[in-house]
């Protein structure tokens, strides 16, 4: 498995499909008898996903906000052939070795109605949304649950676009960094004053040095080539970390991004 800061839990058991998501994500049993939404690899949304998770789970916890435990999950392909659903048996013959794990809240409940943003958390929420630009917290679709009474985030996979236009070198951070986001629709769009308030308090938990911390909690293997520029060598691991580090500093520094407030 590859070296990264997440612990590493090997599979023993896949339970069953999570069917409410495009990428069929599954609950798995771990050989730490812990139980685990495994984010597959082998889907179709790829490893960037993956990535993301990651990254702004991580920084959602420096941001103190409550996100679940996540770890590596090693899947092996003899799970595979223990699975009657085809559909199932494809996805994990695709995603055998390292996997996204996320701990799994026995009890909890996604929100589906008005929730309360105590202490600031709903501002503090759309604040890492604009910031990472994750276009997947709205009614619809909230990506929140509620367990023990407290509020959790979860699912950060469509955040962090950027890197799905990496084709021929890692380029243009300020692009990036200007690019406003529509707050139309998040669940807590009525947060964006408050957002605004607390910038600099929220601001000030981030900086290069935990964006390097953030970005060696990804395996390598999550973080495929990318063909550099003018013919240039692919830009491997530790140069695409580099390359986050870059996007996010270079957002951090401007704030074309964060929402204005409702008139």
């Amino acid at each position: 498995m590859s070296s990264t800061g997440l612990p590493g839990v090997t599979v023993t058991r896949y339970v069953t499909p999570l069917r409410e998501g495009g990428s069929l994500p599954g609950v798995v049993e771990g050989d730490d008898l812990g139980t685990y939404v495994c984010k597959f690899r082998g889907a179709g949304q790829g490893a960037k996903v993956l990535v993301a998770e990651v990254v702004v789970s991580a920084l959602a916890t420096r941001l103190g906000l409550r996100t679940p435990r996540l770890v590596l999950l090693d899947l092996d392909p003899e799970l595979a052939r223990y699975e009657a659903d085809e559909e199932v048996q494809d996805l994990l013959n695709a995603s055998v070795g390292p996997n996204l794990g996320i701990d799994f809240l026995p009890g909890s409940f996604g929100v589906d109605g008005q929730v309360s943003a105590a202490d600031d958390e709903g501002a503090r929420v759309l604040w890492l949304d604009a910031f990472t630009a994750n276009v997947d917290r709205s009614w619809r679709n909230p990506n929140l649950l509620i367990w023990h009474g407290d509020l959790w985030v979860i699912d950060h996979g469509a955040s962090l676009y950027f890197h799905h236009g990496w084709r021929s070198g890692v380029t243009a951070p300020a692009k990036f960094a200007a690019q406003p986001w529509d707050v139309g629709g998040h669940v807590f769009e009525s947060c964006a004053g408050r957002a605004r308030e607390l910038d600099e308090e929220i601001a000030a938990k981030l900086d290069r040095e935990v964006f390097v911390e953030v970005l060696a909690e990804v395996p390598d293997v999550w973080l495929e080539p990318v063909p550099g520029a003018d013919g240039a060598d692919e830009l491997g691991p530790d140069a695409l970390r580099a390359a986050y580090v870059d996007f996010l500093l270079a957002r951090l520094g401007t704030r074309q991004w964060l929402p204005e407030v409702a008139r």
